[in-house]
This record gives C-alpha cells, sequence and structure tokens, in this order.
C-alpha cells in the first residue's frame, strides 16, 4: 500500500520534532529543510497536525513547534488513519461515475480489510521511537542545528 505524500511530510516533520529535545523548538522553515520539502507542503502539515493534536505550536520571534505529549505517544498507523480522507480505497465511487461493477463487490471490502490489516500493523510503531541520533545528526547539522539528541 502506499501513502500519499501529504502523510509522508507529515510523519517525516514528526519524526524531526521527534529527535529534539521536548522544549526546544523548531520552526516551519527548519522542518521543511530538516525533510526536503517546500515550506509550504510542511506549513499545511504542520497545521493539520496542530490540528490533530500532535504538535505544539508557540507563536512569536522565537517560536515554533515541538512534539505534544499526544504526538509522543502516536502510532504510525493512528497518524495514517487520520491523515486518510478516502474513504474508499479503490476509488469505486467518483465524481465522474461510480464503477460498474460496484453492486455486490467483494473486491472493495477486500481492499478496506488489506489497508486497516496495514494502519494495524503500524500501530505498534511509535513515531517518537524512529529517529536516531546518527540518522539525524548529519539532518541538524545540514540545516544548523545542533539539539541535544537522545
Amino acid at each position: 500500500m502506499k501513502i500519499n505524500a501529504f502523510a509522508d511530510v507529515s510523519l517525516r516533520a514528526l519524526m524531526v520534532l521527534a529527535a529534539i529535545p521536548g522544549d526546544e523548538l523548531l520552526t516551519t522553515q527548519n522542518v521543511a529543510d530538516a525533510v526536503g520539502t517546500p515550506y509550504n507542503h510542511v506549513s499545511k502539515a504542520m497545521s493539520k497536525l496542530r490540528i490533530l493534536g500532535m504538535i505544539e505550536v508557540v507563536r512569536g520571534r522565537t517560536g515554533g513547534s515541538r512534539l505534544s505529549h499526544a504526538g509522543r505517544t502516536a502510532t504510525v498507523g493512528q497518524i495514517l488513519r487520520q491523515l486518510d480522507t478516502r474513504s474508499d480505497p479503490a476509488e469505486c465511487v467518483a465524481p465522474s461515475g461510480n464503477c460498474p461493477l460496484i453492486d455486490e463487490c467483494k473486491l472493495r471490502g477486500a481492499l478496506a480489510r488489506a489497508r486497516e490489516a496495514f494502519y494495524r500493523e503500524l500501530d505498534s510503531v511509535l513515531i517518537a521511537e524512529l529517529p536516531g541520533s546518527r540518522q539525524m545528526a548529519p539532518v541538524f547539522d545540514m540545516i544548523g542545528l545542533r539539539p541535544g539528541l537522545r
């Protein structure tokens, strides 16, 4: 199963924020630079993560974002479920017209069960446990940050 680009950016942003100590803040530009994604894409992801309660945002000149308590305990499966807005994994129902095989289709149910199995497997993966210091140190060096890595 493939995750969408928005979910990918959101997960990578959470990983970067998980690598910094609890009280430190990163700007959205820092996060964008760290994940190698345009600022506007990361900004939208950060906004959604704030709405979901995964990050805390401090406004102002020295402001930035950090993981919230909910973000520190969130799993990859939990985040992907919240970011997956598709009700139908195969797009059987579309504005341009429904699939002619939709009545009594067994494929649609099988794909929905497969998607849930994918998420269930990722429910045991804590986002906060994903970044490692060896992985993140060069990223933080690249963007000029050197937070106290765990």
